[in-house]
């Protein structure tokens, strides 16, 4: 556990510079398991972390969080109201997995499960900007492809106030 809090303290304090260039930022593609800007990561600037858990699949442990973005994003333009991301790790040693493929599937509270939402290797996760748009229960299913060739899938809850 402390491993991972100063991960993301390090992450954090690593991000700090990208707001300066969040308000001019649009948001590219990039192939799975490939490094992003660290401009990408304006919605990491402000707002509050929200640890959705943390579950282990087949040797593989996975730690999701939201970011509320909703003012960096507005800032920008964007629509988007929430940075989601997922760390990856080998449950036995601890190894960040950084290569591989994730998706996202978000169900609302409308009980309607979007179109799979690929996930883009960042700095220490995979993530994606996402819109949360109403009140209620969210459902986060995310299905990986790893260097081990294994798919599994991890999922996550949160209530949205």
């Amino acid at each position: 556990m402390k491993k991972n809090f100063l991960l993301l303290a390090l992450l954090s304090l690593s991000l700090m510079p990208a707001g300066a260039r969040a308000e001019t930022h649009e948001h590219g593609t990039a192939p799975m398991g490939h490094e992003m800007a660290m401009d990408h990561e304006m919605a990491m600037d402000h707002g509050q972390m929200i640890m959705l858990g943390a579950k282990v699949v087949d040797g593989v442990k996975a730690e999701a969080h939201l970011k509320d973005s909703r003012e960096a994003m507005a800032k920008a333009g964007m629509k988007q109201t929430h940075h989601f991301m997922i760390m990856l790790q080998y449950a036995a040693t601890g190894k960040a997995m950084n290569t591989g493929t994730a998706a996202l599937k978000i169900k609302g509270p409308d009980k309607v499960e979007s179109a799979a939402l690929p996930l883009m290797g960042m700095e220490g996760h995979f993530g994606a900007d996402i819109t949360l748009n109403a009140a209620g229960p969210y459902e986060f299913t995310v299905g990986t492809k790893l260097p081990d060739g294994k798919t599994r899938q991890f999922q996550f809850s949160y209530q949205l106030k």
